[in-house]
């Protein structure tokens, strides 16, 4: 194990794929399923995401699989990476925390995002639009309220007087915001490696401590692929890298698709730019060349936690990837449960 790695937690963000063939409902199975397992191989949190009308990602209620996930492990954190806080009204999400907090008290993080429906329909259905993003300083003031005492007269019950951790997802300027409110910060390479680590260096030069954060805390998030070859690994990034290709020229998010099919097709030159540009900065590989590409990517970023949301077609290939990964960081085999379940 190379020496920069022992210090660094490693997590995951599971975002309930669907492959092709795979009902809605087996995928979130298969997302609790995989809960117990990162638990048993001594991952420090468990996220899952929101995404609304998409074919490819059955994760639309985050909180309630949150508790599902909870309901089926004992030591690993439970968290959402994240909610989609513009959907949603402040109290409600305070309340949908407070619960969970108190049905598994010092398990539970609070991941929250600013992004808004996909497509107008989506928006509209959920009875909000772009405008909601724009207030979101205000959204996240009025959440961490109903944490404190209330507002307005108003109280957030069970959420009042509970100290659930929160974390803000960002990109670009989402990086200054984390630091303003004290926040630790979740943040991916999606401008490049680059401009995240300029973004990281921002946030931990203004960040100003407040009662949800003493101190800057980075969590970097990105795929990471264990196989026995190097070849192998990227062939099972190619799923999820025509799924974007996919989303940005067409609009919507597909199932994933085996890597065969992927080969052999035919792309348009927008659909492998973007394709192509997907599979840059992935950390992929055998073993020592995982080891290699974290060592270097917490080198840079100075992460303090790694944040894995690989997807594949092949769920089995996934699962072992995640395994070897916990083997090779040294999480597999340790039995220290106040580690797992410590907040930041």
């Amino acid at each position: 194990m190379t020496s920069a790695l022992p210090s660094v937690r490693f997590s995951i963000l599971d975002r309930s794929r669907v492959r092709r063939g795979q009902s809605h409902p087996a995928a979130l199975r298969d997302t609790v399923e995989f809960a117990r397992l990162a638990e048993e191989w001594g991952y420090h949190r468990f996220w899952v995401s929101e995404h609304h009308s998409v074919p490819g990602v059955a994760g639309s209620a985050p909180t309630v699989l949150a508790a599902a996930a909870a309901a089926a492990t004992e030591r690993i954190r439970i968290g959402t990476g994240g909610v989609m806080l513009p959907n949603h009204q402040p109290l409600i999400v305070a309340e949908q925390f407070g619960v969970l907090e108190s049905l598994y008290p010092g398990r539970i993080d609070m991941g929250l995002g600013r992004s808004v429906g996909f497509t107008d329909g989506v928006r509209c259905a959920l009875g909000h639009d772009k405008r909601d993003a724009e207030d979101f300083d205000a959204q996240l003031t009025e959440l961490l309220d109903y944490f404190d005492h209330g507002r307005n007269g108003v109280h957030g019950w069970p959420a009042e007087g509970l100290r659930i951790p929160a974390f803000l997802l960002a990109t670009g300027s989402g990086a200054e915001r984390a630091a303003r409110f004290g926040l630790p910060l979740v943040i991916a390479a999606v401008g490049g490696q680059d401009r995240m680590i300029e973004a990281i260096e921002r946030y931990r030069t203004e960040f100003r401590a407040t009662a949800w954060g003493k101190h800057p805390y980075v969590m970097v998030s990105g795929s990471v692929v264990i196989a026995d070859s190097t070849e192998e690994a990227h062939r099972l990034l190619l799923p999820e890298a025509w799924s974007n290709a996919y989303s940005r020229t067409r609009g919507e998010f597909p199932t994933l698709i085996p890597p065969a099919e992927i080969e052999a097709m035919t792309m348009t030159d927008r659909e492998r730019r973007i394709f192509e540009d997907s599979l840059r900065g992935q950390v992929h590989g055998t073993e020592d060349e995982v080891a290699d590409q974290l060592e270097r990517l917490v080198l840079s970023t100075g992460a303090d936690e790694i944040l894995v949301h690989t997807s594949t077609y092949d769920r089995s290939a996934r699962l072992e990837s995640h395994r070897r990964l916990a083997r090779l960081t040294g999480l597999l085999g340790s039995a220290s449960a106040a580690r797992t379940t410590s907040a930041v």
